[in-house]
């Protein structure tokens, strides 16, 4: 029985997290569940797992959650230090970490220090952070399990594999919504076209990242630190089907794929269960339904987003931590109908070009550099973009 700590149990990667634990109840339990600021799903969700810790985000909320879960024998925790709090109790083994974006870093650092086991679904930890989160991994001697389909791929491509250089690795991206457009034909689209994911069910911002290919720039960053590579061993494909999840290429030049249906409950599995795999009742891909798999290369000069995670990757430092920000904001003010689409990759470049780059940034800096490119993107807001 591996007992976990569920962050962001209302997302999407959080309610299907707790349907693979309520699919293996003599495999999972929750001890730990928490939300931002959907308080009747956590309550519902509560009363149905019956953890040990319910944080809720919103601090204004927490007489709401206290009110029903107060005679649940349920501890009701509120604010963002009561996540870093949970995330080190000794009861909890595994640390999923389902938060969206930035928000994900602090919690996981100490869920790391506390010698607890990682399942990251929030990509944006090592985007932002990855040299700070690989030495502590190691420090500590805590694994970190990868939940995105992607890596998840990767990973399991890799078992069995550690003495085995690897030559390449290739990611693939089902091109999103707008896959095939021309900027033209980009420069009035909507925040209801950008999400309406052709493949997927996603929460909000990362379907949009999927539709500017900001999603693949940040898998393939996260790659870099998951599975120690350069820059140029790290390649993108478009798959418009999502079968094949993701692909490595050895020395030798044989190359391993996993496929499977696109669903997200078979890597949150994988990464609970590591190294075993649990029989499930997932529908089972069927090759007669699929009589062919197509592959093209992405347009990163229409989709330039890609262009500037791979430019941010090969500057290092503090760059990703930049540009994780700063699209951050841009998402929101798309989603805020403030902004374009076409104008966020723009917004995010001026951003990189214009704060301080700093090589081997501290914490602190990383820290620092988010609060920089949030505020930058905001005043940019204000002018006309450059082209």
């Amino acid at each position: 029985m591996k007992r976990i700590a569920l962050l962001g149990s209302t997302g999407s990667i959080g309610r299907q997290t707790l349907e693979v634990v309520a699919s293996q109840p003599d495999k999972f339990e929750v001890v730990v569940l928490t939300a931002q600021s959907n308080v009747n799903l956590l309550i519902e969700q509560a009363l149905a797992f019956r953890p040990k810790y319910v944080v809720i985000g919103q601090e204004n909320l927490y007489a709401q959650v206290k009110e029903v879960l107060n005679n649940q024998n349920i501890h009701v925790l509120a604010g963002q230090e009561a996540l870093c709090e949970v995330v080190q109790i000794p009861e909890v083994e595994i640390v999923l970490t389902a938060l969206v974006g930035y928000a994900g870093l602090k919690p996981t650092l100490k869920a790391i220090t506390a010698g607890k086991h990682i399942a990251l679904a929030n990509k944006e930890t090592l985007v932002v952070a990855g040299d700070l989160i690989t030495n502590l991994l190691k420090k500590h001697k805590v694994q970190l399990y990868p939940v995105d389909s992607e890596h998840s791929a990767i990973f399991q491509c890799l078992v069995g594999e550690e003495n085995n250089p690897i030559e390449k690795i290739i990611l693939t991206a089902s091109g999103g919504p707008f896959r095939g457009k021309t900027k033209q034909e980009l420069a009035h689209v909507t925040k209801a076209q950008a999400l309406k994911h052709p493949n997927w069910s996603m929460g909000a911002k990362i379907t949009i990242d999927s539709a500017s290919l900001m999603n693949k720039g940040l898998e393939v960053i996260e790659a870099k630190w998951l599975f120690n590579l350069q820059p140029e061993q790290i390649e993108v494909i478009v798959h418009p089907q999502s079968i094949i999840h993701s692909i490595v290429q050895f020395e030798d030049g044989s190359m391993k794929a996993q496929m499977g249906l696109p669903d997200m409950k078979l890597p949150i599995q994988y990464a609970l269960s590591y190294p075993e795999r649990y029989r499930t009742t997932f529908p089972r891909f069927d090759f007669g339904k699929y009589p062919a798999l197509t592959f093209e290369q992405p347009d990163t000069e229409t989709f330039r987003n890609l262009a500037l995670a791979f430019e941010a990757l090969k500057q290092g430092g503090n760059m990703p931590c930049i540009l994780n920000a700063a699209n951050e904001v841009a998402v929101q003010a798309f989603l805020e109908d403030k902004i374009s689409f076409l104008e966020m990759p723009d917004l995010i470049e001026q951003c990189m070009q214009a704060l301080p780059y700093i090589a081997q940034p501290s914490y602190e800096d990383y820290v620092n550099s988010d609060e920089q490119a949030r505020r930058m993107m905001q005043e940019l807001f204000m002018k006309p973009v450059k082209f």
